[in-house]
C-alpha cells in the first residue's frame, strides 16, 4: 500500500517542523500524544507519526499539502470509539474534537444543521431540543462520538427503525480530497470527482444487483446510492467511507421532530431468539426503537419483567397518555411473557442506561463452569455487605470478551434463525458470547471470548471470522450493520460482495484519493483481520506489582485491558446533572489524557514499552496521573469497572521507588502519623496559633507542597477518642456509683460497653483529629437508637483471644508484650503510592481489630473514603491477608448501622430541604440507599448532586491543582449550593466535601449525624 510504504521513510522531526510551520492548530508528536491516539475501541493498535488539531478547513488543507508532498498516510478521527480499528493509522493523525466541534448554524423551519466534524452528538441534540427537534440516529455512544465519526461509519444507533442511518439524515457534505480540491457532495451529482460518474455509468447492473436489501447494510462502499433512480446523491455515498475518499470537513444534517412525550415497553422472553423472533412482527406499530439484550449483560436488581431476554420498544406520542397506549397496544401484540410499560422519564433513563452499558458489560463474561476460579455470571451481586449500588466491577468474573464481530445484520425476518446458528458456530468454536443490540433493524452487537493473546488463539479468531461471514452471507445480511468494516472484516468483503464488485470498490477509491493517502489499509486493500493486534505488544509474563487485581488474575496487563476505549469518562457534561462522576479532571480539561481511557492508553503504552520507553519511571504516565483525583468514579461508571484510583496508587508506588518523592507525599500522605504525633503532645492549639499567622502558613504551604490558596485545617483540641474515653470513664462511675447505693442492675442497665446491640465505631483520622463533632454526633444519634457503641483497640496483646472471643490472654509479662497503635484505613498512603507503608499500617490494624473480627462486631466508619479504602484496598492490597475481606465485611456506613441495628428507630424529624454532594467513594463503592431512605424519615427533602467536590483528599490541597480543583466542584456542587435557600441543610459526609464548600462557598457542610444529634437536642 503506497501510504504505508512511503511514511516509513518520512522524517519525523522534518515533518513535525512543516506541519507546524503550516498550520495553526497544535502538532502534537510527542510520545503522549502519540499513544492516545495508537487505539480506538476495537482490537488494533497502530502507532502515529503525531497528531494535528487543525482549526479550520484552511488547516485541514495545509495539513494534507504537508502530507501529501512525503508520502505520509492521514487518518481523521472523531471520537476514537470506532470498533472496527478505522480510526488508527500509521501517518498523520487529524483530531477534530479539540477545535473543529462547533455547531454552525440551525434553522428550526428547515430543520437542517450544519456541524463541523468533531461537535459531539449530544450537544447538537441539546441545541436542537428547544425546538422540539433531534438528530436521529443516536448510537450509544451519543456522550462523546462525533458526526464527523458518525458520517465516516454511517452510524445508526437505537432509532434506526423510526429514522434510518446517519446517511439517511445527511442534505449536504463539504468534503477535501487528499489532493486538496474542496467538494460538496448532494444529490444529482453535485460534488463527485472526475471520473466517478463515468465509472458509476459502466457499472449500472452490478450495482443494481449486488447489495443485499436490508436496512442495516453498512459494508463496503455505498456506490448504490450514485445510481439514477437513487438521485445519485454523492453524499449519501460518501457516508460510511471511514475516512477513506475525503476528509470531511462541513456537513448538513437533517432533523427530525422529536415526540413531545415517550413511552418505553419492556417485554420478556424466555432468550433471545425468541425476542428476536417478535422483533419484527411489532414494526407494524411504529416503534422508535426495538433493542434487545439478554439476561447474561443485565444486572439481577435491575427491574426488568420476567424473563431471560428483552426488547426495549419505546413509543412515541403528543403527551405521556398518547405514548403509553401505543406502548400499551404493542404489550398486547407481543405475546411476551412478562411486560412493564414505564412513561416517566427518570425511569426510561435508568433503563436505557442498562441498555446502552451493555456494549463494555459485554467484555466481561463469567468464567466457564467447573474451571479453576470461575466465578458467577455478570448481573450476580457481589458487592461488599451494605452496597445497594451496581456491584464493585472489580468483583466482575474476568472472562474476556472482544468486538471483531460487533455488529452483523441480517434481514429482521430472519433474525431469530441466525442467532441460532449462531449460537451453534460459537459452540462449535468453543467460543462464548451474549448478543443484543438493535432487533428491529436485524443488527446484533455481540463481544465474543476470542483468545488473542496465544498464537494458536489468533489462528482460531481468524478461522471463526471466515465462517461467521459465511453465515451472515448465507442469512442475506451485512457483515457490518451498524460500525462499519475497518480492518476487523473488509478483508472478507468479496464473501459478501463478489471480487468484481470489490475491485469496483478499489477503482472508486482511486477516483477519490488515487495517491492512496486517505487511511490505506480499510475497505479496499485493507491489512489482515488478525494483524496490528493490540494486545501483541503487552508482556506474556504477569507484572510485578502490589495490588491483587483479584478480578483479572493478579495480572496488572488483564486490568490495564480492561479498557476497551468505549470513551463513556470522555463524556463532557452530566445532562441532566445526576450521580454519576466519572471522570471530573476530564470534564474540567478536556484533554484525552485527563480522561479515564487517555489514562489506560499510557498504561497500555508504558507496558508495550514502544511508544513510552522508560516503564514505571515515564513521566507521560505520571502526568496524566496527576490530574486523577482517586474519585473512584470509574470503577462504578466505567461500563468495564477500569480502577484507575488504583493503577495511579500501583504506579506511584513503582514510579517512586528508591527515590524522593514530591513533598505532598510525605506532608499529606503521612498525615494520620503528623496529626497523631500533635495529638500525643498536645500541641493543636499553638499549631493552630502558628497556622493563623500568613507568613508560617505560607511557609509551611510552601515546604508541604500545598497550593498557597488553601486555607490549612485547624486542629481539633480535643481528638475524638480522647472525649470518647473521657465520657466512657465517666459513664462507668456512675454506674459504679449507683451499683454502691444497691439499685437493681435491671434499673441501672448494662455496664457501659457490655449491650448487646453494640458496634465498633471507626476514629479515622479526619474524624478524630479535625472534625470530632461528627465522632460526637455519630454516638449521640447510635446510642439514642439503643447502639452501643464502642471504639477499637488501641493495644495488642501477642496472645490469641481466649474464652469468649473478646477476651485477650495477657501471657506472663503482658507489660513487655504489647503493643500500642491506633487503626488507621491506610487511604492517604495508599492515595499517594506509598504502598509499602500502607501494608504496613493496615497490617497492624488488622492485628488490633482481632478481637473485633473474632467477636463478629461491625464496624461503622463515618468517613465514606475511609470506608471504601477498608472495603476494597484493604483486601486487594493485603490479598494474602485471610483477616482483610473479614474487616471489610464488617464495615457499614453510619445510615447502614442505624438501618441494621436499629430497624424499629424513628430519626428526628428535621423537616428542611437538604443540598450538598453524594460522595464520591459513596457512589461508587458504598453504595447510599440507606442513606436516601434516612434522609426521607427524617424529613431531609431533595436529592444531593453528583460529580466529585473536586479536593479529593490530598488532591485539591496539592501544589499545582486548586485551579482543576474549584472547576470540578463548580459542575454540581458549588451551584447546588449557592442556588439553595438559606434554610437548606447543606450535607456533606465527606471532610473533603466539606472543606471545599467551607473555603469556596462560605458554607457550613454538616454530616448526616450532625444534622440528626442536633435534631435529637431540639
Amino acid at each position: 500500500m503506497a501510504g504505508d510504504t512511503a511514511e516509513g521513510t518520512a522524517d519525523p522531526v522534518e515533518l513535525r517542523a512543516a506541519l507546524a510551520a503550516a498550520v495553526r492548530g497544535e502538532v502534537a508528536f510527542g510520545a503522549t500524544a502519540r499513544a492516545l491516539t495508537t487505539m480506538d475501541a476495537s482490537n488494533y493498535r497502530r502507532v502515529p507519526l503525531g497528531v494535528v488539531a487543525p482549526r479550520d478547513a484552511e488547516d485541514v488543507a495545509a495539513a494534507l499539502a504537508v502530507c501529501r508532498a512525503r508520502g505520509v498516510p492521514v487518518v481523521p478521527r472523531g471520537g476514537g470509539t470506532s470498533i472496527a480499528g478505522q480510526a488508527t493509522g500509521t501517518g498523520v493523525v487529524l483530531d477534530f474534537t479539540r477545535h473543529m466541534n462547533r455547531l454552525l448554524s440551525l434553522d428550526p423551519e428547515a430543520r437542517t444543521a450544519v456541524v463541523q466534524p468533531g461537535l459531539v452528538l449530544d450537544r447538537l441534540q441539546e441545541a436542537a431540543a428547544p425546538h422540539g427537534l433531534r438528530f436521529g440516529p443516536d448510537p450509544s455512544t451519543h456522550g462523546r462520538c462525533t458526526l464527523g465519526g458518525m458520517i465516516g461509519n454511517n452510524s445508526c444507533g437505537s432509532h434506526s427503525v423510526a429514522w434510518g442511518t446517519t446517511a439517511d439524515n445527511v442534505r449536504g457534505l463539504t468534503v477535501l480530497t487528499a489532493r486538496g480540491e474542496t467538494l460538496r457532495p448532494g444529490r444529482d451529482w453535485a460534488g463527485a470527482p472526475a471520473g466517478l460518474r463515468s465509472l458509476v455509468d459502466g457499472e449500472l447492473a452490478r450495482l443494481r444487483t449486488g447489495y443485499p436489501d436490508l436496512p442495516r447494510r453498512i459494508s463496503g462502499y455505498a456506490l448504490d446510492a450514485l445510481l439514477p433512480e437513487r438521485g445519485a446523491d454523492v453524499a449519501r455515498s460518501f457516508c460510511g467511507s471511514e475516512g477513506t475518499l475525503g476528509v470531511l470537513t462541513e456537513a448538513v444534517v437533517r432533523l427530525v421532530e422529536a415526540p413531545r412525550a415517550q413511552a418505553l415497553a419492556v417485554l420478556g422472553y424466555a432468550d433471545e431468539s425468541a425476542a428476536a423472533e417478535a422483533a419484527a412482527g411489532l414494526l407494524p406499530y411504529g416503534p422508535l426503537t426495538v433493542e434487545g439484550m439478554a439476561a447474561d449483560l443485565v444486572r439481577s436488581d435491575a427491574g426488568l419483567p420476567r424473563g431471560g431476554a428483552w426488547l426495549f420498544v419505546e413509543t412515541g406520542g403528543a403527551d405521556a397518555a398518547e405514548a403509553g397506549a401505543r406502548a400499551e397496544a404493542i404489550v398486547r401484540a407481543a405475546d411476551a411473557l412478562d411486560a412493564r410499560v414505564v412513561t416517566d422519564r427518570a425511569g426510561q433513563r435508568a433503563l436505557w442506561r442498562i441498555r446502552e452499558d451493555a456494549s463494555g458489560a459485554a467484555t466481561r463474561i463469567p468464567d466457564r463452569a467447573g474451571a479453576p476460579g470461575a466465578a458467577t455470571r455478570i448481573s450476580d451481586r457481589v458487592a461488599a455487605p451494605g452496597a445497594e449500588t451496581w456491584p464493585d466491577k472489580r468483583t466482575r468474573p474476568s472472562g474476556e470478551a472482544w468486538p471483531g464481530w460487533e455488529d452483523c445484520a441480517v434481514p429482521p425476518a430472519r433474525l431469530g434463525a441466525y442467532l441460532r446458528d449462531f449460537r451453534r458456530l460459537l459452540a462449535d468454536h468453543g467460543l462464548r458470547g451474549t448478543p443484543y443490540g438493535h432487533f428491529g433493524d436485524g443488527c446484533i452487537h455481540v463481544r465474543i471470548d476470542f483468545d488473542l493473546l496465544t498464537p494458536a488463539g489468533v489462528a482460531g479468531f481468524r478461522r471463526f471470522s471466515g465462517e461467521l461471514a459465511d453465515l451472515v452471507v448465507a442469512h442475506g445480511g451485512s457483515l457490518s450493520g451498524e460500525h462499519g468494516d475497518g480492518q476487523a472484516r473488509a478483508e472478507l468483503l468479496p464473501r459478501m460482495y463478489g471480487p468484481e464488485l470489490v475491485a469496483l470498490f478499489e477503482r472508486a477509491k482511486a477516483v477519490w484519493d488515487p495517491d492512496d493517502l486517505l487511511n490505506p489499509g480499510m475497505l479496499v486493500r485493507p491489512h489482515p483481520l488478525d494483524a496490528n493486534l493490540r494486545f501483541a505488544v503487552l508482556p506474556r509474563e504477569p507484572v510485578d506489582v502490589e495490588f491483587g487485581y483479584p478480578a483479572d488474575g493478579g495480572d496488572f496487563s488483564a486490568a490495564v485491558r480492561r479498557c476497551v476505549g468505549v470513551a463513556k469518562c470522555r463524556t463532557e457534561a452530566t445532562s441532566p446533572p445526576g450521580p454519576g462522576v466519572m471522570c471530573p479532571s476530564y470534564r474540567v480539561t478536556g484533554e484525552e489524557e485527563h480522561s479515564t481511557r487517555g489514562r489506560a492508553r499510557l498504561l497500555h503504552e508504558m507496558l508495550a514499552g514502544e511508544v513510552i520507553t522508560d516503564g514505571w519511571r515515564s513521566t507521560e504516565v505520571r502526568d496524566a496521573l496527576d490530574l486523577c483525583l482517586s474519585c473512584k468514579g470509574c470503577r462504578t461508571d466505567c461500563p468495564v469497572g477500569v480502577d484507575m484510583a488504583t493503577y495511579k496508587a500501583e504506579f506511584l508506588h513503582h514510579h517512586y521507588a528508591g527515590r524522593r518523592r514530591p513533598a505532598a507525599h510525605y506532608a499529606m500522605g503521612w498525615l494520620p502519623r503528623w496529626l497523631e504525633l500533635a495529638a500525643r503532645t498536645r500541641t493543636a492549639r499553638p499549631l493552630n496559633a502558628l497556622a493563623a499567622l500568613p507568613p508560617l502558613a505560607a511557609l509551611a504551604k510552601r515546604l508541604g507542597g500545598i497550593a498557597p490558596e488553601r486555607t490549612l485545617p485547624r486542629l481539633a483540641r480535643e481528638p475524638f477518642s480522647r472525649w470518647w474515653s473521657r465520657r466512657f470513664r465517666d459513664r462507668a462511675r456512675g454506674w459504679l456509683r449507683v451499683a454502691g447505693t444497691g439499685t437493681s442492675t435491671g434499673d441501672r442497665g448494662p455496664f457501659p460497653g457490655t449491650g448487646r446491640n453494640a458496634v465498633v465505631l471507626w476514629p479515622d483520622t479526619f474524624t478524630e483529629h479535625l472534625s470530632p463533632s461528627v465522632g460526637k454526633a455519630a454516638v449521640r444519634v447510635l446510642e439514642a437508637a439503643g447502639v452501643e457503641v464502642l471504639l477499637p483497640p488501641t493495644v495488642r496483646f501477642p496472645s490469641a483471644p481466649v474464652g469468649d472471643g473478646k477476651t485477650t490472654g495477657l501471657g506472663a509479662v503482658p507489660a513487655l508484650r504489647t503493643r500500642r497503635g491506633r487503626v488507621c484505613c491506610g487511604l492517604t498512603y495508599v492515595s499517594t503510592g506509598q504502598l509499602d507503608r500502607a501494608r504496613a499500617v493496615l497490617r497492624r490494624t488488622l492485628d488490633l481489630m482481632e478481637p473485633v473480627l473474632e467477636s463478629g462486631l461491625p464496624v461503622v466508619v463515618l468517613e465514606p473514603s475511609c470506608a471504601a479504602a477498608l472495603r476494597t484496598d484493604l483486601p486487594e492490597l493485603l490479598h494474602d491477608d485471610p483477616r482483610a475481606p473479614r474487616l471489610a465485611s464488617a464495615v457499614l456506613t453510619f445510615a447502614e448501622a442505624l438501618e441494621r441495628h436499629a430497624p424499629d428507630w424513628a430519626p428526628p424529624r428535621v423537616d428542611r430541604p437538604a443540598v450538598g454532594q453524594t460522595h464520591c467513594h459513596q457512589y461508587a463503592v458504598l453504595g447510599d440507599a440507606a442513606d436516601r431512605r434516612l434522609r426521607e424519615a427524617a424529613g431531609l427533602t431533595g436529592p444531593l448532586s453528583g460529580g466529585c467536590c473536586g479536593l479529593a483528599g490530598n488532591f485539591g490541597f496539592e501544589k499545582g491543582h486548586y485551579e482543576v480543583s474549584a472547576a470540578c466542584a463548580e459542575e454540581q456542587l458549588l451551584p447546588a449550593v449557592r442556588s439553595a435557600p438559606p434554610e437548606a441543610v447543606v450535607l456533606a459526609d465527606g471532610f473533603s466535601c466539606r472543606t471545599q464548600v467551607a473555603q469556596l462557598a462560605g458554607r457550613e457542610g454538616r454530616h448526616l449525624a450532625e444534622v440528626l444529634a442536633e435534631a435529637l437536642r431540639e
